[in-house]
């Protein structure tokens, strides 16, 4: 996964979810292999109650089976499957049941933890009732409740894709997941991202993970790995700037006894402060409560008052060298230890302040 961008300063687009295409594609699709006609675009129902158009391309029409595509649009949300083509085939059956199936670009589920059972293709819950749904009404309005769908969902380019997203860790393999509780992609959102900190909390859970490595990205989880490289993947989980959230869930999950968190500079600052939602954003550094920090841990006012003359928090390794000794980093990792603690109490806690350059320092008040 990416390390977590900036949130633009201007109105943002919403956009629609895998399972939403997923879902208009199938009613094409159904629609069209019923009618033998062309459907160009079709109306589906979100979750949220909303009405929403979208756009559909034939790829081809038997009597057998028939597939149609369209192009997911993702609003301003810097979402991996922008602009992906996602895609469904549909054949009837005289099953009765609605069966889903994998198609080129989707994932596959491999690993005990996710909502979906092991061996099934990555379509989450909603976009299959969704899904369902649409072919359910459809069959009843032509008269056919007794025959079943079998709907293969694809996702060109899917496993490429994938790459840039943490599903292998998951266990998901060969593609993308096909997702969505709404059907709506609200950019940047904190709900997708705090729904993917759980997600992986309870994978490392189902495969028996009982220590779990949290960083807020990938860069900064590469840098802590170099000290445990016992540690599967499977049990690393980046947290972003949602630091409350992360250890709200591993206090629900008392399988998890151990806990090693990198943080880097900037966000310990916040955090020391009391700030669990570390974004930009949200939350500033606050100089007056660092230059106060700095006090406390025994410096001079001169060195001290340094601290209200600096920009950005980074810039405290120019004050304070960035060593073990320094007393002021383990003032600063003790009160961030004290809040994440404060969270989830029975976890054992053990924090590394981390530097641009890999070196670290780990707490040892």
């Amino acid at each position: 996964m990416r390390e977590l961008q900036d949130i633009p300063n201007t109105p943002l687009r919403r956009g629609y979810t895998t399972g939403a295409c997923a879902t208009a594609c199938t009613k094409a699709a159904l629609l069209s292999l019923i009618m033998q006609q062309e459907i160009k675009e079709t109306q589906i129902q979100l979750p949220i109650g909303k009405i929403v158009t979208f756009r559909t391309k034939l790829i081809s029409l038997t009597t057998k089976d028939t597939t149609y595509a369209t192009i997911k649009d993702a609003g301003d949300d810097p979402d991996v499957t922008h602009q992906a083509e996602i895609s469904a085939t549909v054949s009837l059956t005289t099953t009765g049941a609605i069966l889903f199936k994998r198609g080129n670009g989707v994932g596959l589920v491999t690993l005990p933890g996710l909502e979906i059972p092991v061996g099934e293709p990555a379509i989450n819950p909603v976009p299959r009732a969704m899904m369902a749904a649409v072919c359910k009404k459809i069959l009843s309005d032509h008269k056919l409740e007794k025959n079943g769908v079998t709907i293969t969902i694809s996702v060109k380019n899917g496993e490429q894709l994938a790459k840039r997203t943490l599903n292998s860790r998951l266990g998901i393999l060969h593609g993308i997941s096909i997702l969505g509780t709404t059907g709506i992609v609200t950019p940047f959102s904190a709900a997708s991202y705090i729904a993917s900190i759980e997600q992986g909390i309870d994978v490392a859970i189902a495969n028996g993970k009982t220590e779990l490595l949290i960083n807020s990205g990938a860069r900064s989880e590469k840098m802590l790995k170099a000290l445990f490289p016992e540690i599967d993947d499977i049990a690393c989980v980046h947290y972003g700037n949602w630091i409350q959230e992360t250890f709200e869930k591993i206090h629900q999950s008392p399988q998890i006894t151990k806990v090693a968190m990198g943080i880097m500079l900037g966000k310990a600052a916040k955090l020391a402060q009391g700030n669990t939602n570390t974004h930009s954003g949200k939350t500033t550094w606050d100089k007056k409560f660092i230059y106060q920090l700095a006090i406390e841990a025994g410096y001079p006012e001169d060195i001290a008052y340094k601290v209200l003359a600096l920009n950005m928090a980074g810039r405290l390794k120019e004050i304070f060298t960035f060593t073990d000794q320094e007393k002021f980093y383990q003032k600063l990792l003790e009160r961030c230890h004290y809040y994440c603690q404060k969270i989830a109490p029975n976890v054992e806690l053990h924090l590394y302040l981390l530097n641009n350059d890999g070196h670290h320092i780990a707490r040892t008040l």
